[in-house]
C-alpha cells in the first residue's frame, strides 16, 4: 500500500497539467501513486497523462466524464486509490519541493497521539500574473495545538475555510464514514464541512505544501448565475449531518458561523446574483432558523446586523443595508471608444440598436485581405448558411484584391463600425480593435493562424525583445476575453493556446479551415496554381518561407537564393514567400526565383510547391498536411530559441532533414536525401503529432457549430490521418492534367 494517493482532476487545465504532474514526480519522497483523472481517453489531458504513464508506473490514470464535474472526478480518483492517505491536487496547482516528505514526517510525528484523520497544511496562493503570493491558512493553523488533537480543542479550524487540496485525508477515515465530494459547484464546502463533522483526530503542518495558481478568469464560483443556490444545498447537508452527530457547542457554532458568512457574502453580492436574490435570501433565512445552534452568539457590528436581518427574513432591510455596488456596475459599463467624436457617436448609436441575427463579420491579418481561415469559413458559410449576410473587413489598400462577389467594409469607415456594433457573429484570425465592444449575445470566433512553435500570448512576457513589441499584455488579454470559441488544429495547440491565452472561451478541436484545401484540391487546381505563379513546366518548385525575426528589422532571407539555385541545378526553381509582415521578399524575379509574397493565398503557394524549405515558420505545420518533403534551414536556431522562446525543440522532432549551413542545404537537394526514406519517417511522425484535426472538413464543422448553432454531437467527426488523401503532388497533377 503506498503512503499517499495523489488525485489530480484535469478538466480544462491541459496546458498546465504537466507542471502539476512534474511537481509530484519530482518529490524526494517517492512512496505514492499518482492518479490523474481525465474526461475521456481522447481528451486533451489524456494525451498529456499518457506520456507520463509510459515513463512512470506510479502514474495510473482513470476517467470521469466532464459532465460529472470536479466532484465526480475526485470521487472517481478516491475509489481508485489504494494509498493510506489521500491528497487532492488541482490540475493547475503544484506540490512545492519536499512537500510529501514534510507531510509524511508530520504524520509520523503525530502518530504517537493517534492517527490523524486529516492533516491540514499551509498553502501559497500565487497571483496568475504578478504580485506577492499569499498564505491564507497560516494565521488559522498557527493557533492550532501541537501534535494530533481532538477537533474541539481548535473549533474554528474547519474544512469550510480551507480548500480540499490544502490537506491530506486518511483513506480509511473517508471510506469508513462514507465521505465523498457532494455534487455541486461548491463541493469543497460540503466535503470540508463533512470532514469537520466526522473527524476525531486532527493535525496541522505549519509549512506550505501546495502552490495554488489563481486563474486569470477568477474562481468559477464567483461567476453570476443560479448555481449559487447550491451553496445553500451544501450548508444544509453539512448542518444536517452536524445535528445528527450532535456536534458540541463551540464546534457547531464555528461551523454555522463560517457557512453563513459565505452565504451572507453571496446574498449581498450584486454580480453573483443578478437575479433571484430575494429567493436566495428567503431560503437562506429558512435554513438559518432551522439550523441555528442553541446558544449561538450573534457576531457584533455590521455582520451581526446582517445575521439578525437574515434570521427575521427582512430582505428589504438587508438590501438597503448592503445595497448593490452601483459604482462597480458603472465602471463595468465604461468601454473603450473609437477615436474621433463623429465616429464615437456613430458607434454609440449603433450599439444601442439590437444585434442583427443574420450578420457575420470576418477579418484576417488585421484587414490585409480575403485570406486564411476566415476566408475559408466565409466560403463555407455561403454554402451551408446562405441566409447570413457576410461582410469582410479590409484596409483601404486591400480593396483591390477582394473577390468581386464578397461584400466588404473598409476599416475605419462608418459601415465598418456599424457592422461591428450589430453583428451576431465575428470571426478573426488575429484580434479586432481594442475599441470593439463584446455585446451580450454576440459570438466571437478566434481561428488562429498557425501552430505555435514560438512562444505566444502571455508566455512571451519573459522574453524582453518580444514583450517590448507586444506592448500591453493587459490590452491583449482584454481582447482575448472577447473570444467565445478558439480553433485548434492539433492537441499541442490546444495545450499551448490554453497557457498563452488564459480566458473562458471554448476550444474547438476542429482543425484550421484554411487547411481544408490540402485535402479537397484536385490535380487541375494544383496545375492551375502553378501556371498562375509562373512555375515552368517540368521544374521542381521549392517553396522558401522564412519566419519573422523579432531581433531584426525588415525582411532578411538569410539565404543567397541565387547561389542556392546555382548549387542545386537547373531542375529546381524557388518560390520565395516572406512572412506576412512584409509586402515582398526583396528578391529579383528570374526564371529560377519567383517572389510569391504578394500572392493572396499561402495555401495556393503550398499546393504549387514540390517541397518546402523553412526555418521556424508555422507554415511547416500546414504544409505537412500535403505529405510532401520539408527541409528545415536552422542556421540561427540557438539565437532564435533564446530570444523568442519556443514550446518544443524543433531539432529533436523536425518534419524532415535539417540543414545548418547553405552548403548542407544544397547537399540535401543535390543528393536527393531531402525526400528519402529517413526524411519521410521524420515527416510521418511530425504529421501524426501536428496534423491531427486537419482533414478537409474543418470549415464545415466550424460553420455548423458556431454559425448554425448545431450541437457538438451532430458535428462531423475528424477523419483518421491514415484515411485521408492529400491533394496530388505537382508531378502527379501534371500527369493528370
Amino acid at each position: 500500500m503506498p503512503r499517499f494517493s495523489i488525485i489530480v482532476p484535469s478538466h480544462g487545465v491541459a496546458g498546465r497539467l504537466s507542471l502539476a504532474l512534474d511537481s509530484v514526480l519530482a518529490q524526494s519522497f517517492g512512496d505514492f501513486e499518482l492518479i490523474p483523472v481525465c474526461d475521456a481517453p481522447d481528451c486533451p489531458a489524456a494525451d498529456v497523462v499518457a506520456r507520463y504513464a509510459e515513463r512512470d508506473t506510479r502514474v495510473t490514470p482513470v476517467h470521469s466524464p466532464a459532465s460529472a464535474g470536479l466532484a465526480g472526478a475526485r470521487n472517481t480518483g478516491l475509489r481508485a486509490a489504494t494509498g493510506a492517505y489521500l491528497l487532492f491536487l488541482d490540475g493547475d496547482d503544484v506540490l512545492v519541493p519536499g512537500a510529501l516528505a514534510a507531510l509524511d514526517a508530520r504524520l509520523s510525528q503525530t502518530g504517537a497521539d493517534g492517527e490523524a484523520d486529516v492533516l491540514y497544511a499551509e498553502y501559497e496562493r500565487a497571483p496568475w500574473w504578478e504580485g506577492e503570493p499569499a498564505n491564507p491558512a497560516a494565521p488559522l493553523l498557527a493557533k492550532a495545538p501541537h501534535g494530533a488533537f481532538a477537533p474541539g480543542r481548535a473549533p474554528r479550524l474547519t474544512g469550510v475555510q480551507l480548500p480540499a487540496w490544502s490537506a491530506v485525508y486518511r483513506r480509511a477515515f473517508l471510506t469508513g464514514h462514507d465521505i465523498a465530494f457532494p455534487e455541486s459547484h461548491f463541493t469543497d464546502v460540503g466535503f470540508g464541512g463533512l470532514v469537520t463533522v466526522e473527524a476525531e483526530r486532527v493535525a496541522v503542518l505549519r509549512q506550505v505544501a501546495v502552490r495554488h495558481l489563481t486563474r486569470r478568469q477568477g474562481s468559477r464560483l464567483n461567476l453570476p448565475g443560479p448555481h449559487h443556490a447550491e451553496l445553500l444545498d451544501q450548508a444544509d447537508l453539512v448542518l444536517t449531518r452536524a445535528a445528527e452527530r450532535e456536534l458540541s457547542g463551540e464546534r457547531s457554532h464555528a461551523l454555522f458561523e463560517q457557512l453563513f458568512a459565505a452565504i451572507l457574502k453571496t446574498a449581498a453580492h450584486p454580480r453573483r446574483l443578478p437575479s433571484g436574490r430575494r429567493a436566495f435570501f428567503r431560503r437562506a433565512a429558512a435554513l438559518y432558523r432551522r439550523h441555528r445552534p442553541a446558544g449561538f452568539p450573534v457576531p457584533g457590528g455590521s455582520l451581526g446586523v446582517q445575521h439578525r436581518l437574515l434570521a427575521s427574513g427582512s430582505y428589504t432591510a438587508f438590501s438597503a443595508l448592503r445595497g448593490a455596488n452601483r459604482s462597480a456596475a458603472r465602471a463595468a459599463q465604461r468601454v473603450p471608444r473609437p477615436r474621433g467624436l463623429r465616429t464615437r457617436l456613430q458607434y454609440a448609436r449603433a450599439l444601442r440598436r439590437p444585434l442583427d441575427p443574420g450578420l457575420a463579420v470576418y477579418c484576417a491579418y488585421w484587414g490585409r485581405g480575403y485570406a486564411c481561415s476566415p476566408a475559408a469559413i466565409h466560403a463555407k458559410a455561403r454554402e451551408l448558411a446562405p441566409h447570413l449576410r457576410s461582410v469582410f473587413l479590409v484596409e483601404p489598400d486591400a480593396v483591390a484584391g477582394m473577390p468581386e462577389d464578397v461584400e466588404y467594409a473598409v476599416i475605419g469607415s462608418r459601415e465598418y463600425w456599424e457592422v461591428l456594433a450589430r453583428a451576431t457573429y465575428l470571426v478573426n484570425n488575429a484580434n479586432f480593435a481594442d475599441a470593439v465592444v463584446k455585446r451580450p449575445g454576440s459570438l466571437h470566433l478566434q481561428t488562429q493562424h498557425g501552430t505555435p512553435l514560438k512562444k505566444m500570448g502571455i508566455d512571451q512576457a519573459t522574453y524582453p525583445v518580444v514583450a517590448a513589441a507586444t506592448g500591453s499584455f493587459a490590452k491583449l488579454l482584454a481582447r482575448v476575453d472577447r473570444w467565445d470559441f478558439n480553433l485548434t488544429s492539433n492537441r499541442h495547440s490546444t495545450e499551448m493556446w490554453e497557457r498563452a491565452f488564459p480566458a473562458s472561451h471554448e476550444t474547438l478541436e476542429y482543425g484550421y479551415p484554411r487547411n481544408d484545401v490540402y485535402y479537397t484540391a484536385t490535380a487541375e487546381d494544383v496545375a492551375r496554381v502553378r501556371r498562375e505563379l509562373g512555375v515552368p513546366e517540368g521544374r521542381t518548385a521549392l517553396l522558401y518561407a522564412p519566419t519573422h525575426r523579432d531581433y531584426s528589422t525588415g525582411f532578411e532571407s538569410r539565404l543567397d537564393l541565387e547561389a542556392l539555385c546555382e548549387a542545386i541545378g537547373d531542375q529546381y526553381v524557388i518560390l520565395l514567400r516572406a512572412h506576412y509582415f512584409y509586402d515582398e521578399g526583396a528578391a529579383r524575379d528570374s526564371g529560377r526565383i519567383i517572389d510569391v509574397t504578394r500572392h493572396r493565398s499561402s495555401e495556393d503557394v503550398c499546393l504549387a510547391a514540390d517541397a518546402l524549405i523553412t526555418d521556424y515558420s508555422s507554415i511547416m505545420f500546414d504544409y505537412a498536411n500535403l505529405d510532401r518533403p520539408i527541409v528545415v534551414y536552422a542556421d540561427d536556431w540557438d539565437v532564435y530559441r533564446e530570444t523568442r522562446g519556443v514550446y518544443f525543440d524543433l531539432m529533436e522532432a523536425p518534419p524532415g532533414r535539417v540543414a545548418r549551413t547553405p552548403g548542407e542545404l544544397a547537399a540535401v537537394f543535390e543528393d536527393g536525401s531531402y525526400a528519402d526514406g529517413p526524411a519521410a519517417d521524420l515527416r510521418a511522425a511530425f504529421r501524426e503529432r501536428f496534423c491531427q484535426f486537419d482533414d478537409g472538413l474543418a470549415a464545415e464543422r466550424t460553420v455548423r457549430r458556431v454559425l448554425l448553432g448545431e450541437p457538438p454531437a451532430s458535428i462531423p467527426p475528424v477523419i483518421p490521418l491514415a484515411e485521408r488523401t492529400p491533394a496530388p503532388a505537382p508531378a502527379a497533377a501534371l500527369v493528370r492534367s
